[in-house]
Order: C-alpha cells, then structure tokens, then sequence
C-alpha cells in the first residue's frame, strides 16, 4: 500500500503537508492541493484508519441526518458531502429521518455515545425546543438549509431572500401584477426567509399581496395542487405562481394540466431550487438554483474544521442563481389590468 512519504515524493512536496493538506489544517495554492489529489488518485493512497484511531481517539467516522434521502435536494446535497469527506478519508453514515422527530433523536444520541465524529444535521420540521435541546449539549455539530433556533453551532445556508427576491421581480418586470406565492410550513426558518423577498419586491413594485393568492403550510405537492386549482376558481386568478420550492412546483405544475392551464401562454411559473426535472420539463421552468453540491462539500468543510480544534464561521451564506427558461412570459392583453 501507498504511504503518505510515497504520495508527498510524487506531489513534490513534504509527508507533513500532505497530513496537514488532509486533515483541513493547511491552504495551499490550487495547482500544489492538485498535485496532491492526482498523486493520492495515481498512487491509491488511503490512510491507515487504525493507526489514526488508535493515535487520536477518534472513530474517522461522521454522520449525516436528512429529512428524506429518496428527495433529489437532499440526495445530492448527501452525495456532494459524502465524496468530500471521503476524499479526507472519512465514513459517513446517513440516517434519512422521514421527518420524524424520534428518528432525529436517535442520530443525535449516536453522536452522543461515540459512534461518530461529528455530524452534520439536516431538518424540515419546526422544532418544540427537543432538538435545540439535545445540539446544545453536543460539540462538533453543522446545521445546514434548515435553521434550529437556540442553537449554537456553524450554519449554511443559501440567500432565501434574495432568491426570492430575484424570482418575483422577475416576474413583475415581465408585466405581472396579480402573483400568487406558494410556500412550505409557516415556521421553518426558510419558509419565512422566501417569503419575505416575495413580500419586499411587491412592497417596492407598489403592488399590493392580495390574502386569496397566498397558500403557505405545507411542501406537500398535492396541496400545491389543491392551492393552484383554487387560484384558478378566483373570480380574478393570478397570472403568474411563484412556487417556492421544487415540490410545491410539481404540484403547480399538476393542477395547472389538470385544468387544462397552459405555462406560460395563459399563466407563468416560477421556482425555488431547480432540481434537474425542472429542466426537462415543457416548458423548462425558470426557478431559483441552490447551490447544492456547494452545501454539501462546505458543510463536511466546516465540520472537519470543528473536529481539528479550529473555529469556523457561525454563520455561512451562499449565493443563489436566477435561471431563466421559458416558463415565464408577460400576461395577456386582458389580464394585465390589475
């Protein structure tokens, strides 16, 4: 097998900063961290996990907690996190909660007994104060997507805001007027961030939110669905649906064909998220993109940081992207009179 002195003989560089480029404890510029990586890949290096164990007290392991890993979000954002943290020759154990508050529980309890390292803890329920509870008494954990209030530890998140920010004025500059806003449970922590950018671009359009064009509740696409038909049974329907997130969108999407609606001729759309079907939709759906591969790797990053004894920003914000495609287009002569 590969040592460390054979990967830091072929990268040009010496056994302890190929350790210390390994364990996060060092930057390098890119083109020497590259050599590295294809000397690690050339030679297939791994490092003596038992060696390491047995020397720091650690498992090498970590864990992930996500609401739902058959949802493309999240089993991106788990397969973006699990390549990095292999590349630094950690395991990872994912355990997919269903939403379910024990579930979440129990994943955190196995850091607490010492099955793992650290982890890395995703959620989409509001919390009653259990889980703020139980990370308070906890060292090495990362929050990301989703906040847990009374909590202290780093978090990542996405710019909710200004995504929808930039999703409403888009189409407000498109001609609409009359917008309706789809959103996930009222107390999670991104439903209020996206909704209050929808709110701040029609406040500085000087047009007022009218409550019968408002459905927030649930991620639920069948209620989407529900609240989408009900749009289209109002005496004066919307123009335009601002969806914010991609399963609220799939549920947009169904109740406008079962009306027989079409995007964008008679009503347009618009997303949060933009996972991949949305894309290959008809039309392709504009949507907000997260940048979800981002999330992942700097979420392992971050913990890996917390687990060498280093302090890494509390708090994190990515940039989201505007990708507009062809579900969005101005209304029609008729409708565009508020």
């Amino acid at each position: 097998m590969a040592t460390i002195h054979d990967v830091a003989q072929d990268a040009g560089v010496s056994p302890t900063t190929v350790s210390r480029y390994l364990n996060n404890r060092i930057e390098l510029p890119s083109t020497t961290a590259a050599r590295i990586d294809a000397a690690i890949r050339r030679l297939d290096y791994r490092p003596n996990l038992l060696a390491k164990r047995l020397s720091t007290g650690r498992t090498e392991a970590v864990g992930l907690v996500t609401p739902e890993i058959r949802e493309p979000f999240f089993a991106e954002l788990a397969s973006a996190f699990e390549d990095e943290a292999d590349r630094h020759g950690y395991t990872v154990f994912i355990s997919s909660t269903r939403s379910d508050r024990d579930r979440e529980i129990a994943s955190l309890k196995r850091l607490h007994d010492g099955h793992v390292d650290g982890l890395l803890m995703m959620t989409n329920t509001p919390d009653d104060g259990t889980l703020a509870g139980l990370i308070g008494r906890r060292r090495n954990v990362v929050i990301v997507d989703e906040d847990i209030p009374g909590v202290s530890a780093p978090r990542l998140f996405v710019e909710n805001a200004e995504g929808a920010y930039a999703a409403t004025r888009h189409l407000i500059e498109n001609g609409h007027t009359r917008i309706a806003y789809l959103g996930g449970p009222q107390r999670l922590f991104t439903v209020g961030e996206r909704h209050a950018g929808f709110v701040r671009a029609m406040s500085e359009a000087g047009i007022g939110i009218r409550p019968e064009y408002v459905a927030i509740g649930s991620f639920a696409p069948d209620l989407a669905r529900a609240a989408t038909l009900g749009f289209l049974a109002l005496d004066v329907p919307p123009t335009a649906i601002f969806a914010s997130s991609d399963y609220l969108m799939i549920g947009a999407v169904q109740g406008l064909r079962s009306a027989a609606v079409r995007i964008p001729d008679e009503i347009s759309l618009i997303g949060f998220d933009d996972m991949s079907f949305g894309e290959l939709l008809t039309p392709p759906l504009s949507a907000v993109r997260q940048p979800v591969e981002a999330l992942g790797r700097q979420g392992f990053q971050t913990l890996l940081a917390l687990l060498n004894g280093q302090s890494p920003p509390m708090l994190t914000r990515l940039p989201v992207d505007l990708m507009i495609r062809q579900s969005v287009g101005a209304p029609r002569q008729k409708d565009q009179i508020a």
